[in-house]
C-alpha cells in the first residue's frame, strides 16, 4: 500500500485473526500536552456516534492527567502523543494488508543496534533510582534506556516475518505518517493493556517477572518453578496488581473487582513472563477518556505509587518514551474495546532511524547488572542474536 495511505493492521497470532483500519474519515492527533484531552473529546464524540477508533497513544500523554507531570511534556515532539483514526469498519482477512507479505530479501529490518546507555551508565541511574527506593519515595519503578538502530526495506514483510518466528496475541503495525508525521509504528506485544466487553467488563493483564528460556522442556519447568519460587518475583508482580486493582476500582461499579489470574507463567520464543488478570465491571457513565484517565500509562510500565515513579523516572530517563510504554489498539462503537501495552515496539522514522526501548522493574534488592542483562535479553526481540553496542 502507497505510503500516504494510512492503516492500522492489527494482529492476534495465536488466533490466527486480523483487522485492518484503512481510508479513515479523519485522524486525529496531538502533538502539544493542551491538544489531548480536546483530542480524546473528539475520539468519544466519534465513538458514541457509531465510529470505529484505531491508532496509537504515546506514554506521555498521561502526563496530561496530572498537574505534577505535565512539565515533563517535550513541545515540538516527532512522534504525536496521540494518533487515532476515525474509520467506518475494520476489514478482516479479505483486505490485502491482512495478508502476509513476502520478503524481498532475507536481510533484518534493523542493523546497528546502539544502546544508549553503556553499562556505567546505566549503574548510575539505577543507584539514583536506588536512593528513591530506600528513601521510600517509591517501592517499584519502571527503568527503560533506548536502543538506536538503522532500518531498511519493507515494514510489512519484516512484521509478518516476526508473525511467523515470534507468535504474540497484540501485533500491530500503524502508518499514519504520511497525514501527521510521525514514525511507522511495528509492535510485538504480549501484554494486554485492558480490554472491555460486550457486558461492559474491563480486564487488565499486568505482566511482571521475566526469565530467559531454557535450552529444554526440562531446563522451562525448573525456570518456571524458580519463578513461582522467587519471592522478588512475586512481590513485584503483586504490587502492579495492587496498583492496577486500585486505578480499575476508580471506574467499575462496587463489588465486581476480582483477580481471576495471579502469577500465571506465559512463554514466548525468547522468555518466560508472570502474568495476573483483574477484572471488574464499568459505571455506566465511563467512556473511553475515562478509561484513560483512570489506567493510563499502564502500571506495569511505571511502578508504584504511579505519579512518583512517573516523576522520578522523568527525571532519570532524560528522554521521551514515545510510543513506548503507552498503548495501542481499537475501539468498537458497541462499546469493546482492545489496548495492549506498547512494549517490543519499534518506531521507524522516514530518514532511516529506527528507535526502540527495554526495561525492567527495580525494586529494592534488585541488582544493576541483573537488571541490565535483562534489557539486552528483551531487546533480542527486535534484533535477535546481533551484538548491540554500547
Amino acid at each position: 500500500m502507497a505510503k500516504h495511505q494510512p492503516y492500522a493492521l492489527f494482529r492476534d497470532d495465536p488466533a490466527g485473526r486480523s483487522l485492518v483500519f484503512d481510508r479513515p474519515k479523519e485522524i486525529v492527533a496531538a502533538h502539544e500536552a493542551d491538544e489531548v484531552l480536546p483530542a480524546l473529546r473528539r475520539l468519544e464524540e466519534a465513538r458514541r456516534a457509531g465510529h470505529w477508533l484505531a491508532g496509537y497513544i504515546s506514554y506521555e500523554a498521561g502526563h496530561v492527567f496530572e498537574d505534577k507531570l505535565r512539565h515533563l511534556i517535550v513541545s515540538h515532539r516527532p512522534t504525536p502523543l496521540l494518533a487515532m483514526g476515525i474509520f467506518d469498519a475494520p476489514a478482516g482477512h479479505e483486505h490485502p494488508l491482512a495478508l502476509p507479505a513476502p520478503a524481498e530479501n532475507e536481510e533484518p529490518l534493523l542493523s546497528e543496534p546502539h544502546a544508549a546507555w553503556g553499562f556505567a551508565t546505566y549503574r548510575e541511574r539505577f543507584d539514583r533510582l536506588h536512593r528513591h527506593l530506600r528513601q521510600g519515595d517509591c517501592y517499584q519503578a519502571n527503568l527503560t534506556m533506548p536502543i538506536t538502530a538503522r532500518w531498511r526495506g519493507d515494514p510489512r514483510a519484516a512484521f509478518w516475518s516476526l508473525v511467523a518466528r515470534q507468535p504474540v496475541h497484540y501485533g500491530a503495525l500503524i502508518d499514519f505518517t504520511g497525514d501527521i508525521g510521525g514514525p511507522i509504528v511495528l509492535s510485538r506485544s504480549p501484554e494486554l493493556f485492558f480490554s472491555v466487553d460486550a457486558g461492559r467488563f474491563i480486564e487488565t493483564h499486568p505482566m511482571k517477572g521475566t526469565a530467559p528460556r531454557g535450552a529444554t522442556p526440562e531446563e522451562d519447568e525448573t525456570i518456571i518453578g524458580e519463578m513461582l519460587a522467587d519471592e522478588k518475583t512475586l512481590a513485584e508482580n503483586r504490587m502492579i496488581v495492587d496498583l492496577l486493582r486500585n486505578d480499575i476500582s476508580l471506574i467499575s461499579e462496587v463489588g465486581t473487582l476480582s483477580v481471576p489470574k495471579l502469577f500465571a507463567i506465559e512463554t514466548y520464543p525468547t522468555v518466560h513472563q508472570m502474568v495476573s488478570h483483574v477484572r471488574a465491571k464499568l459505571l455506566p457513565e465511563i467512556g473511553f477518556p475515562e478509561i484513560l484517565a483512570a489506567l493510563f500509562p499502564c502500571g506495569s510500565i511505571t511502578g508504584a505509587p504511579k505519579m512518583w515513579a512517573m516523576k522520578i523516572l522523568g527525571a532519570l530517563e532524560t528522554r521521551p518514551r514515545d510510543v513506548y510504554c503507552g498503548a495501542i489498539g481499537y475501539c468498537d462503537p458497541a462499546g469493546p474495546m482492545r489496548f495492549s501495552v506498547a512494549i517490543r515496539t519499534i518506531a521507524l522514522f522516514n530518514d532511516g532511524k529506527a528507535v526502540f526501548n527495554v526495561g525492567g522493574g527495580i525494586v529494592f534488592d534488585s541488582k544493576a547488572e541483573a537488571e541490565y542483562d535483562e534489557c539486552l535479553l528483551k531487546a533480542r526481540f527486535a534484533v535477535g542474536d546481533q551484538w548491540i553496542s554500547r
